[in-house]
């Protein structure tokens, strides 16, 4: 491996200019002077706002930093404090409205992408706003050796320098899959996963790799500490937290194939803007400064350190919030399908919008829920209802497949039988007006909609959305093990013993 040390200085120290929100050109200027280190199909790409595998995806990106100063949203996506106006998912929120607040502007961002944008800027700025309000946890972290850090005041520092320049971030939270039976240092090689190599002067070193970053089109990565760490000492090398620009010296990128095939808007509607891209980092002895590391060697601190600074409720709020949106553009998107070729008098047909319709009524009473229970936390910060959320986190997983099913259901064959753009500009365009047309809408009318239904539930980008949901939140089985050992349940089995033991006459 190549020793980056000498170059930790490419790594910029953090500033904050207080300036706030920035426009979609100056997020487009940014990653053009400061391009990530992403690999696709074998090469580099210089260039991620002309890249044919990234450029749709950089402008949508810029299109939700726009929303920030659109008249008809910058008031539900934004929120000004000291004279500076500033993203609203950094907002602190204090009481319940301040709450609602931000749910509103998560679903006005996921409605920019009818919910299939899973990796939007507002999930990590999230959960910066509530590990930066909870810093003193980080504080417990006192490692030995010659290197005294201030844990807190870096994690502080670093939410205030995000939410100051209005950074974008991605993050990877697992160890590469290569045997699930044994642990990070039992690996053939011990920096299959991310480790600590060196500390120095500087900073740390690390090497290794780390999954699934999804959106590293972004500026920062963020490397919170993971919660599913396995090792049997309290020290380990693999425990950390630390945030590093995404063109860090030594650090790269090795992208998926793209779903986004340079198709047009009208044939991939979702694939053509919102492949968000996912890839696995390599750390090639990368330096992190000092100034940027939250966390080191403690794995009882790293794995409990979602539930104790309460990031893990406030980024499920940001999700519960997508879902609704996503589970909405299905609705919208099933009733279009049923509108247009005047299935809806058929009851199996009604049978199949009820279903999506009570997904969709679960979801919002549950983050109805999650913030009609809010409380403060430790740390000042309204936080919602871990239950409401928790219910959520494991419900959801378990019904999504349906959702596409059903609107195979519903378009049948009219999801296959779909001429493209070109076909509909060709030489038989005339017989594909006629013969394709629906009931209640033209040719072209129809086809932009069935292929709409078909990215959603049949395309790569709707086979990728699938697989993403089912393991969103982690494995589902540890997911409900999880649910399983928080939830109180005591109040009820107290019930059950003093209804058992009631002497009231009966006999």
């Amino acid at each position: 491996m190549t020793t980056h040390v000498t170059q930790g200085s490419a790594i910029s120290p953090m500033h904050t200019e207080g300036r706030g929100v920035i426009t979609g050109q100056q997020f487009l200027d940014r990653l053009r002077k400061s391009p990530p280190n992403l690999f696709i199909d074998g090469q580099q790409v210089q260039d991620p706002t002309t890249h044919p595998a990234t450029k749709n995806m950089a402008a949508s990106l810029a299109g939700l930093y726009d929303m920030q100063f659109d008249p008809a949203t910058r008031d539900q996506v934004t929120y000004e404090e000291g004279g500076n106006r500033y993203g609203m998912a950094f907002m602190v929120p204090r009481t319940k409205e301040d709450l609602r607040r931000i749910g509103e502007s998560h679903r006005v961002r996921a409605n920019y992408g009818l919910g299939f944008l899973g990796r939007a800027p507002d999930y990590m700025n999230t959960n910066l706003m509530a590990a930066g309000m909870g810093a003193e946890y980080f504080a417990q972290c006192q490692p030995e050796g010659d290197h005294k850090v201030d844990f807190a005041g870096n994690m502080r520092r670093y939410y205030e320098f995000v939410r100051d320049n209005d950074l974008c971030l991605t993050h990877a939270l697992t160890n590469p899959q290569v045997n699930r039976a044994k642990m990070a240092s039992e690996m053939p090689d011990p920096y299959i996963a991310l480790g600590i190599v060196e500390e120095n002067d500087q900073g740390v070193v690390l090497r290794g790799a780390r999954m699934m970053a999804t959106l590293p089109i972004a500026d920062e990565l963020l490397v919170f500490p993971s919660t599913v760490l396995k090792e049997n000492a309290d020290k380990s090398r693999y425990a950390m937290g630390f945030a590093v620009p995404c063109n860090a010296p030594g650090l790269s990128f090795q992208c998926r194939e793209p779903i986004d095939v340079g198709r047009p808007t009208e044939d991939h509607p979702l694939a053509s803007r919102f492949d968000e891209q996912d890839a696995f980092v390599i750390f090639d002895d990368v330096l992190i400064p000092w100034e940027r590391v939250f966390l080191l060697y403690d794995v009882n601190l790293a794995n409990k350190a979602y539930a104790g600074t309460d990031a893990v409720l406030h980024m499920a709020y940001q999700v519960v919030n997508l879902k609704i949106a996503k589970t909405e553009a299905f609705l919208g998107t099933a009733q279009s399908i049923v509108n247009a070729i005047g299935s809806g008098g058929f009851q199996h047909v009604q049978s199949k919008i009820a279903e999506i319709i009570i997904m969709l009524e679960i979801m919002k009473a549950l983050e109805v829920a999650a913030v009609d229970g809010a409380t403060l936390n430790r740390y000042g910060v309204m936080t919602p209802a871990r239950g409401p959320l928790d219910a959520a986190r494991n419900y959801y997983p378990g019904v999504y497949a349906r959702l596409p099913e059903l609107l195979q259901y519903l378009g049948a064959s009219g999801i296959i039988m779909m001429p493209s753009k070109a076909d509909r500009e060709g030489p038989l365009g005339p017989q594909i007006d006629k013969f394709l047309q629906a009931g209640n809408a033209t040719a072209e009318e129809r086809l932009k909609l069935f292929r709409l239904a078909w990215d959603m539930s049949m395309s790569s980008f709707g086979g990728r959305q699938s697989l993403y949901e089912k393991f969103f939140f982690g494995d589902p089985v540890r997911m409900h093990s999880a649910l399983y050992e928080v939830y109180d349940s005591s109040e009820y089995v107290g019930r059950i013993k003093a209804f058992l033991n009631r002497k009231d006459g009966a006999q």
